[in-house]
């Protein structure tokens, strides 16, 4: 039943309990308390709000960074994924597999502001091998919502 409340909030986080209650044939009272401990134990992290910046004229640059680590005695990739997630300016942080450890997209106002925290900020972590920056020229899709052209109506599937 959790399942169902979360795959609800993931697509929509402005669905009410009522209106969950409603698709998955639970009560209301049932649901908030559902969502209420899913908050305390991190099951739910955040509600978030995806945002098409390109039609603000708030221009932001994107920036996906695969940084080489060396991994550190007793606590490998962690204590490094640590330091960079910790920067501002770090939208997300992952580690992969491949020719480079990590995995980080970074967002900021410029290029050269991008460009500045690799050289001066994450360059300079202990344990920093390499890193290799590709700047985002396009965003078509973000957290499964096309940011560009019309998608049509979106329909909330009812969870039987």
């Amino acid at each position: 039943m959790l399942k169902d409340v979360l795959k609800v909030l993931e697509a929509d986080a402005r669905t009410s309990p009522k209106q969950i209650a409603t698709m998955t044939g639970t009560s209301a009272a049932e649901v908030a308390r559902m969502i209420k401990q899913a908050e305390k134990d991190r099951i739910i992290l955040k509600y978030k709000t995806v945002i098409n910046w390109d039609r603000v004229e708030d221009e932001r640059v994107w920036a996906l960074i695969e940084v080489r680590v060396t991994p550190q005695k007793d606590v490998g990739f962690d204590a490094i994924a640590e330091r960079i997630y910790r920067f501002p300016q770090t939208n997300s942080v992952y580690l992969i597999s491949g020719t480079y450890d990590l995995h980080v997209l970074v967002v900021g106002r410029t290029n050269h502001e991008i460009a500045d925290f690799v050289s001066r900020e994450l360059s300079h972590i202990e344990g920093v091998q390499g890193t290799v920056t590709q700047f985002v020229l396009k965003r078509y899709k973000e957290d499964g919502e096309i940011l560009e052209g019309e998608e049509g109506v979106k329909r909330q599937s009812v969870i039987l």
